[in-house]
């Protein structure tokens, strides 16, 4: 991968996209860091931190959701308004027709997502002010005081205007992400998560090394049991990401004319983890989305605290079990949802008879259809079983931790947690991906020239 970047800097065209990357992306971590009136940062961020979803979603915006910052929202609004158009584009026909019209359909259902998006970030904006925000204590300097609105009009006012501040943060970071796209190199939305997370698992390294500076030499096995548990994550986590099913096809001779076509190999690529981060992104929004409501509607309820006893991933050890059950039929669920998203079997066995292809050994038309949906089905139960361990290795770390009665620090080691590690290896390999096509397609225009 470095000598991949190393070969780009010596590009013009490529250097500049690059640059506008890079710079882009210090406009959004400059974003994270200005701070908004109205908010009691402290009560916000524990109510952040004692979910395990809205720490994940912390992460992602690089710690300024438990901040309160400018862009506290991030791209949470965008990613699930795309989550939700996805979904609908199965059930509804007209966006499936979308879909399929090219580049002017895809054009419309973004637009679709963006609207989707300000609703969303309006929606999320709100629970934050009615849940965690506008207090008395905040609002009387604010906006010339409550003596100058009075008590009931000073909080509407400062509701209002929080409401359009992180409003207006999550779409220009998503503007930032869809310039990114257009102008530099790979995905926008996935290298601000990307970089959302490493700025999070840095300010806890450096805190750390404060810590170790200060005198405290527990810390250095902190740091090490660190490093040591991201290196065996990065290994497991790229050779499943990498590991694949090649499928061989057989195309067979065809006489058009006066030349001969087919006669060749090729194979169908079917990957572990071909569905990435998403099913765990969708079952962590779901499970913590009752949790969210009752903190929203019914803040110090019984039935808030009951929900947090009986079906928490913090809670008891039968809310932890009834957590980790609901949280892996999710993950399982939504693991084979994507799965038959992304691989279409009939359309791929259609493609290849129409071709003049065939698997060795299957008939071509149905049979060819059952055969890759079986395999299908076999790689992905694996790839849930996969998703479903990466998920719960920080609870683990947690109750070994808690079992051998070390520091309570040393839970901090789960703070890059798996799933953040997976999103990070995910968009790196991607990162790689889209550089060396960049640097294929500038040698083929240098060779045409």
């Amino acid at each position: 991968m470095f000598e991949t970047i190393k070969n780009c800097f010596k590009v013009k065209e490529i250097r500049n996209k690059i640059i506008i990357t890079l710079l882009l992306l210090l406009a959004f971590r400059l974003g994270c860091y200005i701070p908004v009136p109205g908010i009691t940062v402290s009560t916000f961020s524990e109510q952040i931190n004692s979910t395990s979803f809205l720490q994940l979603m912390s992460s992602i915006t690089g710690g300024s959701l438990a901040n309160a910052t400018l862009f506290a929202l991030g791209i949470s609004p965008y990613i699930n308004a795309s989550i939700i158009i996805q979904l609908l584009t199965v059930g509804i026909p007209a966006l499936e027709r979308l879909s399929k019209q090219g580049e002017e359909g895809r054009k419309q259902i973004a637009q679709i997502t963006r609207y989707l998006t300000i609703g969303l970030a309006v929606m999320q904006a709100v629970g934050i002010v009615v849940n965690f925000g506008v207090q008395s204590d905040s609002i009387k300097t604010f906006l010339f005081g409550a003596d100058f609105w009075g008590e009931t009009a000073a909080l509407w006012v400062a509701g209002i205007f929080l409401t359009t501040v992180y409003t207006a943060g999550s779409m220009l970071v998503m503007w930032i992400g869809e310039r990114i796209t257009e102008y530099g190199v790979s995905n926008g939305i996935s290298l601000i998560i990307f970089i959302g997370i490493l700025s999070t698992a840095g300010l806890t390294i450096v805190a750390k090394f404060a810590d170790l500076f200060a005198g405290n030499t527990a810390v250095v096995w902190e740091l090490l049991g660190f490093v040591l548990l991201t290196v065996v994550e990065f290994i497991a986590i790229v050779t499943i990401d990498l590991s694949e099913r090649k499928i061989p096809v057989q195309y067979a001779k065809q006489v058009k004319g006066r030349k001969m076509y087919g006669g060749q190999s090729s194979v169908i690529p079917m990957r572990i983890a071909g569905s990435g981060v998403m099913p765990l992104i969708f079952a962590f929004a779901i499970i913590s989305f009752p949790a969210m409501l009752a903190s929203l509607f019914w803040p110090g309820s019984a039935f808030e605290l009951g929900l947090a006893e009986w079906f928490s991933g913090t809670g008891a050890w039968y809310g932890q079990l009834i957590y980790m059950l609901a949280l892996t039929l999710l993950i399982f669920g939504f693991s084979f949802f994507y799965a038959s998203m992304q691989f279409n079997a009939e359309d791929v066995s259609k493609n290849i008879q129409q071709n003049g292809g065939f698997i060795q050994g299957i008939r071509p038309g149905k049979p060819t259809a059952d055969y890759l949906k079986k395999i299908n089905n076999r790689i992905t139960l694996f790839g849930a079983i996969y998703l479903s361990l990466v998920a719960f290795v920080p609870s683990l770390i947690g109750i070994i931790v808690t079992g051998l009665n070390l520091s309570a620090d040393t839970a901090l080691l789960s703070v890059f947690s798996t799933t953040g590690i997976l999103i990070v290896v995910n968009v790196a390999l991607e990162f790689d991906k889209q550089l060396n096509a960049q640097l294929m397609m500038k040698n083929y225009k240098g060779f045409l020239k």
